[in-house]
């Protein structure tokens, strides 16, 4: 075990034997920044839900591309960069050895055209990026086999649903966090196996519950209280779901009525030695963040696609049986023995220091090469060449290593600095979990993009939409409403919003009201329930018959008896908060 200090924010962390032993396997050097440093870089490389009109940089077409037209970077639409009217190898350039060379990566990435969204097999889905064969989708993104599906992220094998983020094996839900297997689930957080919830919170094979917590296999229940199936649609007629104010008075209610029962401290289920937020059917998973059914990960997150990943460290985003990679962003579908990628998929393999291939091995320092072999900086080798060339690399990488705007230090082993990224901060998934106001991102050499001036005037003020869907036209999909935030937030607020006719035809099937906030402040709205990327080392608050505050009750006498529990562990949620947090054996005794 060995204590370093982070080059970056200067705080210590430790290397531990398992992951020296990774290290070697993965025959990399030990990191010099610390694991949260080192996932907000990779955080700063992910674009994941904006989309801007530019021009194609080959045709001279409008289209939708996730780089800003200001953006240093060409860019090509999908169906030009995948053909053969253009070859990425006519940028080749040799290596410069009196030079970084990590500098010569950016400079090729500044001419070489990149793809204009990362979707794979779409289909109809023209508004969403990062996806894999998403079909009539629209404003989705982080998704595999979504279909019909609008205003979400983190969406795998699921359809029919608006307004959902992170959710697996899903059909018409709405309004949810971190489902899966649930149907017809509304306003809810972290349920499985479950249909028709409202409202619900920690619930498994629940069924017609509303604002119900901690439940398993119940149905007819609201506010943890059995009643009759009549007696459970009588309530919930009273409550005027399809109104908004039925539905803001339920959520205010069930919201406050959450905070009365204990959360598990690790938030996941069916997991065998495993640590972090969001961790589900997974075994030796450490110090990670939105994973599901992968093997031996650590200090990743994002890997939400199925099939899952196996021996990776310091991966975020995609996936889809990623196996041996190593602080690689945005990588997957069956690739395996990536070090220091973005953007590499289907099927890449030994690829390092290279973004945007596909379908390619042995590359160091690529950019946008498909079906390639034995390449860097572009530029073809035969494989003697270019094994002898990469260690020679290596070796130029540690003896002169890339030095940033900041004086932080690159050299061989690290991934690429933020002021490398093609976006700017407040645009990435880094300004959510590393938040910085505009003047601190300059001042760390990031870009900064304010919002653009939109040419569109507003015809109605989302207080004069109907109540109840009931009283909502098809008209209301020619007008254009104010959100209600009008930009009075940190949440990319667009200002105003429309209502397609498909999304209307959603919420009349489902007796759901018209929103009054924008898509985007729906997003960050119902992504408040989830939790940081901070681990917390704390202990189990049941103290025997209740909590340590007395606000709490248990059910059932546990195992310790009338002692407290002195179950420690780590967890996501921040001791400053009034979160209930009991340990696993102790939650599982409280499930009902």
């Amino acid at each position: 075990m060995e204590t370093k200090t982070c080059q970056n924010c200067k705080s210590d962390f430790v290397i531990d034997q398992e992951d020296f032993n990774f290290y070697e396997k993965m025959q990399v050097p030990a990191p010099t920044f610390c694991p949260m440093c080192r996932a907000q870089r990779r955080f700063a490389f992910r674009n994941e839900r904006v989309l801007f009109k530019r021009k194609c940089d080959f045709s001279g077409k409008e289209i939708f591309s996730m780089y800003a037209p200001d953006a240093p970077v060409k860019v090509y639409e999908k169906n030009i960069w995948l053909s053969d009217e253009w070859d990425p190898m006519t940028y080749g350039v040799d290596i410069d050895f009196s030079k970084p060379f990590l500098s010569q990566i950016k400079d090729l990435m500044g001419v070489v055209p990149f793809k204009d969204r990362n979707v794979i097999n779409g289909v109809n889905s023209d508004y969403s990026n990062n996806a894999t064969d998403p079909k009539n989708c629209y404003l989705v993104f982080n998704a595999t086999n979504a279909e019909d599906c609008m205003y979400s992220n983190g969406v795998n094998h699921s359809r029919d649903c608006v307004d959902v983020s992170h959710v697996s094996k899903v059909e018409s839900c709405y309004e949810s966090f971190w489902l899966a297997d649930c149907t017809k689930t509304f306003f809810c957080s972290q349920c499985i196996t479950s249909n028709e919830l409202w409202f619900s919170r920690d619930c498994r094979g629940c069924q017609n519950c509303f604002g119900c917590v901690n439940l398993s296999n119940k149905s007819y229940y609201i506010f943890n209280q059995s009643y009759t199936r009549e007696e459970y649609f009588a309530k919930l007629a009273e409550m005027k779901l399809d109104t908004r104010s039925g539905i803001e008075e339920a959520k205010k209610v069930a919201f406050d009525f959450w905070q009365k029962f204990p959360n598990k401290n690790h938030q996941g289920i069916k997991n065998l030695n495993c640590t972090g937020s969001y961790v589900g059917n997974c075994k030796n998973v450490k110090e990670s963040f939105l994973i599901r059914e992968s093997e031996n990960i650590k200090y990743s997150q994002y890997l939400q696609e199925i099939p899952g990943c196996k021996d990776c460290y310091d991966f975020t985003a995609w996936g889809d049986n990623a196996q041996m990679v190593y602080e690689c962003s945005l990588c997957g579908s069956g690739v395996d023995n990536l070090k220091f990628g973005l953007y590499l998929q289907e099927h890449t393999n030994d690829v390092e220091y290279s973004i945007a291939c596909q379908g390619s091995s042995n590359l160091f320092g690529c950019v946008s090469l498909r079906k390639k072999q034995y390449c860097i900086l572009n530029k073809q080798y035969t494989k003697e060449e270019y094994f002898a060339l990469v260690e020679k690399i290596k070796k130029h990488m540690m003896d002169m290593p890339f030095i940033d705007s900041k004086g932080l230090v690159y050299k061989y082993g690290e991934f690429f600095p933020i002021e490398f990224s093609n976006f700017a901060y407040n645009e990435t998934i880094a300004n959510e979990y590393f938040p910085l106001t505009k003047e601190e991102a300059v001042a760390k050499g990031y870009t900064w993009r304010d919002p653009e001036d939109k040419n569109y005037t507003v015809t109605m003020q989302p207080n004069d939409l109907p109540d109840s869907i009931n009283d909502a036209t098809d008209a209301i999909t020619k007008e254009v409403i104010g959100c209600s935030h009008n930009g009075d937030c940190n949440h990319r607020c667009t200002k105003a919003f429309r209502i397609t006719q498909n999304e209307l035809n959603f919420y009349k099937k489902n007796k759901l009201p018209l929103p009054q906030v924008c898509p985007s402040c729906r997003t960050f709205e119902r992504l408040k329930f989830r939790l940081g990327l901070k681990l917390y080392e704390r202990k189990c608050q049941c103290i025997g018959t209740a909590l340590e505050n007395g606000e709490y009750i248990n059910a059932v006498k546990h195992f310790h008896g009338d002692d407290p529990c002195i179950n420690e562990f780590k967890t996501g949620f921040d001791p400053v908060k009034s979160d209930i947090i009991y340990c696993e054996k102790c939650y599982q005794e409280e499930v009902d």
